[in-house]
């Protein structure tokens, strides 16, 4: 039973009613036009609350001819989704964002082709406002144009498929910081486990430890370059073909922290210790990296700000209608622990 003792779900014409105002200026204020007065809004929004009126989201879509959804489309599989925190917490930032602008996130795993394609029939502006692509792989197309559709697109990362707006973060300057930092504690054979060079990240933290090597006075040895996945099972694989080759790697840039682990647990198998024969730093800054043994030196990534900007920038394209695109790049941070400690000796 609504506040003024009638039956069922509280109408629009009640609102109005308690309001005093016309059913077409409750409307307008309900469905955020910018045509009626603050004291107007302000009467209108008292009532709402008052009676616990919400709105009919359909009626309100073919008003405003926004749905109120964002997709996020990650071309990942479940299992790299939900089994590695870079994807939680930059999900965590881009549903913040959202729900603090009162929007829905829909969530989509996209792993080939097929999928996408069978995905293109819901990734209309019937159905969401614009779409979050997150995790592409320049080796593998994205089949759906979105722009012809009419959507807003924001790519997180930057990708060779895509020349609109995008977020990413400092890749080439946090592997170099990495690598700079192994080079100033006295470590001359620095070995790096990249990531796939099917995609940007993978290929700029491989051009950042290159260009440390080069500030440092290090000749660059293929022999010291391995490519992994990001997981940490291709760092424990890139690790052991490392020691394979060479055996005086005394260095190790991982370009995720998952790698590094996968690397450490290598190097223990072994025998080689951590710090005092090879030090090994990662990248991502992962709370688990702050709990191996021992603690993981590690180029922090603000993944949930990554998120966070992600969703901002693609609202201001859906509010505004502005498709111009936007580029944003956020700086990383260098956490030193005591995998990379320096040993004197």
């Amino acid at each position: 039973m609504s506040v003024d003792g009638t039956r069922g779900q509280p109408t629009l014409e009640q609102v109005a009613a308690l309001a005093g105002v016309g059913r077409g200026t409750a409307s307008r204020v309900i469905n955020g036009s910018p045509q009626v007065s603050q004291r107007t809004r302000e009467v209108v929004m008292r009532a709402v609350e008052q009676l616990g009126y919400v709105p009919n989201q359909a009626a309100r879509t073919l008003v405003t001819r926004r749905t109120g959804t964002v997709a996020l489309v990650i071309a990942e599989s479940e299992e790299r989704i939900f089994g590695e925190p870079f994807f939680a917490a930059v999900v965590r930032g881009i549903s913040g964002a959202l729900n603090q602008a009162s929007r829905q996130l829909v969530l989509s795993l996209v792993h080939g082709t097929d999928q996408a394609e069978r995905l293109g029939g819901y990734l209309t502006r019937q159905h969401v406002d614009g779409v979050i692509l997150l995790s592409l792989h320049d080796d593998e197309s994205f089949p759906i144009d979105l722009p012809a559709r009419g959507l807003p697109v924001v790519v997180g990362g930057r990708s060779v498929q895509w020349g609109g707006s995008f977020v990413d973060v400092d890749n080439v300057d946090g592997a170099r910081q990495a690598v700079v930092h192994l080079a100033a504690t006295g470590r001359r054979t620095i070995a790096t486990i990249c990531g796939p060079q099917t995609m940007a990240p993978g290929r700029d933290r491989l051009d950042g430890y290159a260009a440390a090597l080069a500030d440092a006075g290090i000749a660059h040895d293929g022999q010291l370059v391995v490519e992994g996945d990001f997981s940490e099972q291709s760092g424990w694989a890139g690790m052991e073909e490392l020691l394979a080759r060479r055996t005086d790697i005394d260095g190790v840039f991982a370009a995720s922290d998952l790698m590094a682990m996968g690397a450490l647990r290598s190097l223990r198998a072994h025998g080689r210790r951590v710090p005092e024969d090879v030090a090994v730093i990662g990248f991502d800054g992962t709370t688990a990296s702050e709990t191996t043994d021992p603690p993981l030196s590690t180029v922090r990534q603000p993944l949930v700000e990554l998120g966070c900007s992600l969703a901002e920038m693609l609202l201001r394209h859906v509010d505004t209608d502005d498709q111009v695109a936007e580029h944003l790049v956020l700086p990383v941070e260098l956490i030193v622990r005591a995998s990379t400690a320096r040993v004197d000796g």
